[in-house]
């Protein structure tokens, strides 16, 4: 079930990608609540919300072996529960969207842009951000349910 999701996610986030690139690129941002929400092209060369910007290597590195540890993670655990495999198939589908980016293109397309009228804005992002992020936080619902249940409890030695 979790390769449904990675390839959903991956799906989702080449086509508003895509879309962004020819609709945004070089036009004029998309105003979609004003003074909130805004659709605008920006080529990010960092990690998520343009973190690490520049370090091309430790991004490669990183988000490399992230994405190999929890592949492997998920083929050798079989993993049952849904949620599980759903949050782990959301930030896998967005670690991979971004990866397949910066290989390709050296930068990440971000056009989501959240912003309080011209006071604050959030960082620029893309779906596959938002995979990730949601991801993560189901991932951390899992395991505080797990916790609940003593699923992942460590066993105590009495001596």
């Amino acid at each position: 079930m979790w390769i449904l999701f990675i390839v959903l996610g991956f799906i989702a986030d080449r086509i508003t990608k895509i879309w962004a690139t020819y609709t945004l690129l070089g036009k004029k941002d998309i105003e979609i609540i004003s003074g909130y929400f805004t659709l605008s092209y920006l080529e990010n060369q960092g990690a998520a919300f343009g973190i690490f910007e520049g370090n091309f290597i430790l991004l490669y590195v990183v988000a490399g072996l992230f994405t190999v540890v929890m592949l492997v993670y998920l083929i050798l655990k079989k993993q049952k529960s849904f949620l599980m495999q759903f949050s782990f198939g959301l930030v896998l589908a967005g670690a991979i969207g971004n990866i397949y980016d910066r290989i390709l293109q050296g930068y990440v397309v971000d056009f989501i842009q959240w912003h309080y009228l011209d006071k604050y804005y959030f960082p620029t992002f893309n779906i596959a951000d938002t995979c990730v992020s949601i991801g993560t936080v189901f991932l951390v619902i899992y395991f505080l349910k797990e916790e609940k249940n003593g699923k992942n409890k460590v066993p105590v030695h009495n001596k």
